[in-house]
């Protein structure tokens, strides 16, 4: 089992209290992680002793910048064990990683009456550049169907593989329900009817051992800020099949082979796809998290935030009035719930005075809200440094909210 007391000692915010002197109990994990002090130390250290542009220069301190920075390209391709550090491009998050694919790879191969393929608990990240791109090239969204328990209605989705469909894009595991999806089972039917398959990894990257190779998806997209890095830095695996047919997302400095005033030539893979100066500091900081993670074991991290769901779950089904949105036989540690009549955000303002940190709302999913019939949730997630505790005092502080609001 993991040393959670350990592990909390290298999370410094979690030593805070509010304005109330409330010790803080942060289970708002689907939203952002917090933060080790390896982490926060790396970004330190990098704009302290090694602050250089990438890439181009001879100088040491940019020699050790892209030392640096390549090097956490490599601990991103043995983490989610893709085949080659090449398939792995750095964007800012899922959501740029998402854009890149629907506008460098599919929007030019899309023709009218084509159909883009989503799932109904899909983020807003993985459904707006789809819908955009499906409108720009009169295009359509289909939408794959899913039970009241929120999972994904495989017979159904069965019937709606067909040649005109161009792209499915599918998130692996819901940042509303929890539901984690049968991602292998559905990429392997696509790919059975020639379509390529995104997956939307924001949620599972930091939750369980993955391997490119064995679910075998075209395309990948986390942001690094979920998996205890920074914000504004993320990761596009792609296939190199697919990367070497397709053009770059962005044109500037960087990604450049030659330039003349005629005519420009790019650079390879994965370089043509990172115009600019990239973020440096938090590729080398995603590197970081990677290695704290890696330490802890991926499977024991999934092990025991399993185990804090069941207790979740158990704890907060004994809760009169509350409903659990999202009952799937496979989740993965979110609990969304809705209290009596008790709005989501009272909730969360309530929770607030007593330190404890979650979400409230519709979470980017408005669809799967007006498609469960309800305008949003109250939702807690969970990661490594929570702790039982953590969530007795959830349940005994949602039975006051209810005495309150009774």
């Amino acid at each position: 089992m993991l040393d959670i007391d350990k592990i909390r000692g290298d999370f410094p915010i979690l030593q805070r209290r509010n304005s109330r002197n409330k010790s803080l109990v942060y289970l708002d994990n689907a939203a952002t992680t917090q933060k080790p002090y390896s982490v926060i130390q790396s970004i330190e250290n990098y704009y302290t002793y090694s602050n250089a542009n990438i890439h181009r220069g001879v100088h040491d301190l940019a020699q050790e910048a892209t030392q640096a920075y390549e090097r956490a390209r490599q601990k991103v391709q043995e983490f989610i064990q893709a085949p080659s550090e090449e398939e792995i491009i750095f964007v800012k998050g899922t959501t740029e990683a998402i854009n890149l694919v629907a506008s460098a790879y599919l929007a030019p191969r899309l023709q009218e009456g084509d159909e883009i393929l989503l799932s109904a608990m899909e983020h807003h990240a993985n459904l707006i550049p789809w819908q955009i791109t499906a409108r720009q090239h009169q295009a359509n969204l289909s939408i794959i169907p899913i039970n009241q328990k929120g999972e994904i209605n495989l017979g159904a989705f069965e019937k709606m593989l067909h040649k005109k469909v161009k792209m499915l894009a599918l998130v692996h595991i819901s940042n509303s329900l929890g539901t984690i999806n049968p991602a292998e089972e559905m990429i392997a039917m696509a790919h059975k009817k020639g379509i390529p398959v995104l997956l939307d990894g924001a949620q599972s990257v930091g939750h369980q051992p993955l391997s490119m190779q064995e679910l075998d998806c075209d395309f990948f997209a986390f942001s690094g800020h979920k998996l205890f890095a920074p914000t504004g830095v993320g990761v596009l695996f792609a296939k190199k099949t697919f990367l070497e047919n397709m053009e770059p997302y962005q044109y500037g400095g960087e990604m450049i082979r030659s330039v003349s005033f005629e005519e420009s030539t790019f650079a390879k893979i994965p370089h043509k796809f990172e115009a600019g100066t990239p973020n440096i500091a938090g590729a080398i900081a995603l590197g970081a998290a990677i290695d704290y993670l890696s330490q802890l074991g991926m499977k024991r991290v999934q092990t025991y935030t399993n185990h804090l769901l069941e207790y979740a779950t158990e704890k907060l089904s004994r809760i009169p009035e509350l409903k659990i949105i999202g009952q799937a036989e496979h989740k993965s540690s979110i609990v969304s719930f809705l209290l009596g009549d008790v709005h989501p955000h009272d909730i969360g303002t309530v929770l607030n005075e007593e330190g404890i940190a979650i979400r409230a709302g519709h979470h980017c999913t408005m669809p799967l809200m007006q498609y469960l019939g309800i305008p949003g949730t109250a939702r807690a997630s969970f990661s490594i440094y929570n702790t039982a505790d953590e969530i007795d005092f959830l349940a005994k502080s949602l039975l006051t909210i209810r005495k309150i609001f009774s």
